[in-house]
């Protein structure tokens, strides 16, 4: 079983802003493959599908993007999930709008929706996908940036990192996080 987790912020007023890049791969796979985010538990969307073979858990926390892990944890204690399934999804402010990166893990680098899901799962070795929104270029707080809605400029490096990030965790259903690191780290 593979668990892939998107962050981001629930409700329509967050649904194109920075910081909901991790919702936005998680659409992208549902409109990929035409399935839908029908349950509701553990202060979060989910769906369960199947992919080659592999059941696979699609999830966007309704917590807000600081209280992550409070979903997280239980779905994957209900599961009886390891850390080693699970692949969280999330915006970068230190790599540019368009790039997207895989670790195995790492420290909170400052997300709060990252320090969130390490308190709660209690280590720092999970799977993670960055995607990059850059960081402001005008005197602007970053807790303001990351909720805005990218910049017409932005909008084709968005939308290519959105599907690149779809990709890699479509690789990831049927390949080695490692085979898939090389892959999509590459670019």
């Amino acid at each position: 079983m593979k668990c892939i987790v998107g962050l981001g912020n629930p409700g329509r007023k967050y649904k194109d802003t920075r910081h909901n890049i991790g919702f936005m791969v998680i659409e992208e796979l549902l409109d990929r493959h035409q399935w839908k985010l029908d349950k509701k538990k553990f202060n979060g969307k989910y769906s369960m599908e199947f992919s080659k073979g592999e059941k696979v858990i699609l999830l966007q926390p309704q917590t807000y993007m600081n209280l992550s892990g409070e979903s997280i944890r239980p779905l994957m204690d209900f599961y009886d999930m390891n850390t080693e399934d699970v692949l969280v999804i999330y915006d970068d402010l230190d790599l540019p709008t368009g790039k997207i990166r895989l670790r195995q893990k790492g420290g909170h680098g400052g997300h709060n929706g990252i320090r969130s899901t390490i308190d709660h799962l209690g280590t720092k070795e999970f799977k993670r996908l960055r995607i990059g929104i850059g960081r402001p270029t005008t005197p602007i707080p970053v807790v303001d940036y990351v909720l805005q809605s990218f910049s017409r400029e932005q909008q084709d490096d968005v939308v290519s990192s959105v599907k690149k990030a779809a990709d890699a965790c479509e690789s990831w259903f049927d390949k080695d996080f490692l085979e898939v690191m090389n892959e999509y780290n590459q670019s």
